[in-house]
């Protein structure tokens, strides 16, 4: 639909930044859902007794389910609508909460991690394709980039709670509130924001877009006053008739829409994909998921690593913010070429600190051996990390999603959208699951093939992504 729905065009409504706040809050859960594993994941493993490759899947199920969310999300919202799309969501968090958390074995909690992840994939779809059809050109980038502020924030609201939960417990795997172990309440504090997204859902206007799409141009004339701010019946009309233009109503948008010539996907679909994949194979989820057990796997106490982990998070707030700040003034094309060179010092780092690790024979039989920084290389590996986490934070986190949420032409953005989320899942799946493993090869080996994708995403930007800073989204093309 337009993005240029606004009276002014210099000035954003209010109730365009209220109605994207409330949207943005399914990003808030997704990095909440995300990470609420994080302190649980060694308790976890004690818990059932899960060797590396089955505590990885344990970890990374939910990806599968965000997988799939995400592949459904689109073609359901074209369907039913954002706001009903974005209930059925909450629900799903709601429900693997409660369910992750009274789990009583390996198996159900896979099978409510899944459902979580569903919940997790369609928000990562929905939150930035409904900003997208809300927001003026002008400011679409800082708008947009709130879903990654909200994830963020949900990783630290996740990350915090673990820790003062473990911490009054006494550990993760100690018994808590009502006798209840302490992993199990992380999962339960869940339920809390996915029933405030639910009731902020409900109060949601639908999209215009969507509105136009069925014909009902009464509402979404409504919506064009109310939520945009479009204040004569002319000026509604005259955005109806252009979003009216780029979409064809007689026809149901599907996976068709995306194919050109000889049956191949569209190269605009093709950037998007290849973008969600190479957002995940730098190892960005690493550090988030695994942070906790990898600063205690290399000499740092249970405590003093949930306190990293958590101060990690919180300066991923505050770059995402300052690429909010920047994504329409310098544009995205430049913001995520500087992410990769930094991401790509800051892994090869990591991987260098790594190869200077001691490893000493575990003490008892059959016991792990363990892995200690040499003095001074701890602080190192520290800096990198953060390095990493701030080179991603202020690029590669809040404009991949700004991007796949208005880079596509209007006929096809919600389903396009959702393909390459799902690409975005499965890439994430694959490098959570690996990770695991990896490590106990090498975690050298594991961050270099990080740093050299990297890379790789520098040449991939530079080559064949185009900048849409301040362009309508019915300019945009296939």
């Amino acid at each position: 639909m337009s993005d240029a729905l606004v009276s002014s065009p210099n000035k954003t409504p209010k109730k365009v930044i209220g109605v994207a706040i409330a949207a943005a809050i399914g990003g808030f859960l997704f990095g909440f859902d995300s990470s609420v594993i994080n302190g649980a994941v060694d308790a976890i493993e004690g818990e059932f007794a899960l060797s590396p490759v089955l505590l990885g899947f344990a970890v990374s199920c939910a990806l599968l389910g965000a997988m799939t969310g995400a592949w459904i999300a689109g073609p359901f919202a074209d369907r039913q609508g954002r706001v009903r799309a974005m209930v059925l969501a909450s629900i799903l968090f709601a429900v693997s909460a409660v369910g992750s958390g009274f789990a009583f074995g390996v198996t159900d909690l896979i099978i409510w991690r899944f459902i979580g992840g569903v919940g997790v994939g369609m928000a990562s779809v929905l939150a930035p394709a409904y900003i997208a059809e809300v927001s003026p050109a002008h400011s679409r980038g800082r708008l947009a980039s709130l879903q990654q502020l909200a994830i963020v924030t949900g990783i630290f609201a996740a990350l915090l709670s673990d820790t003062v939960i473990a911490n009054a417990a006494g550990g993760a795997s100690e018994a808590s509130w009502f006798g209840l172990e302490a992993w199990r309440w992380m999962f339960l504090a869940e339920t809390v924001p996915a029933v405030v997204y639910g009731i902020l859902a409900l109060r949601l206007p639908e999209s215009p877009r969507y509105l136009v799409a069925k014909s009902d141009y009464a509402k979404a004339g409504k919506a064009l006053v109310e939520v945009v701010g479009i204040q004569t019946q002319e000026g509604v009309d005259k955005k109806i008739a252009e979003i009216k233009e780029t979409i064809n109503v007689e026809t149901k948008q599907g996976l068709h829409t995306l194919v050109g010539g000889r049956r191949w996907l569209l190269p605009v679909v093709w950037v998007g994909i290849l973008l969600s994949v190479f957002q995940q194979f730098v190892g960005i989820n690493v550090i988030f998921y695994y942070s906790t057990t990898l600063w205690q796997s290399v000499g740092f106490a249970e405590d003093d690593s949930f306190t990293i982990s958590v101060g990690t998070s919180i300066l991923n707030i505050v770059v995402t913010i300052i690429a909010i700040l920047l994504v329409d003034k310098i544009g995205r094309k430049p913001l995520l070429l500087m992410g990769s060179a930094g991401m790509a010092v800051g892994l090869l780092a990591m991987a260098i600190t790594f190869a200077q690790a001691i490893v000493t024979p575990a003490a008892e039989p059959g016991g792990d051996p363990v892995v200690s920084l040499p003095d001074g290389w701890g602080v190192v590996a520290l800096i990198a990390a953060n390095l990493f986490v701030i080179a991603f934070g202020m690029s590669w986190g809040p404009v991949v999603w700004v991007l796949l949420g208005e880079m596509f032409p209007n006929r096809m953005r919600a389903v396009a959208l959702s393909v390459a989320a799902a690409a975005q899942w499965l890439a994430n799946f694959l490098i959570t699951t690996s990770f695991p493993p990896l490590a106990d090869v090498s975690l050298v080996l594991a961050y270099g093939i990080y740093a050299g994708f990297a890379v790789l995403s520098f040449l991939f930007v530079w080559r064949f992504v185009e900048e849409t800073k301040g362009r309508e989204l019915e300019s945009m093309h296939a």
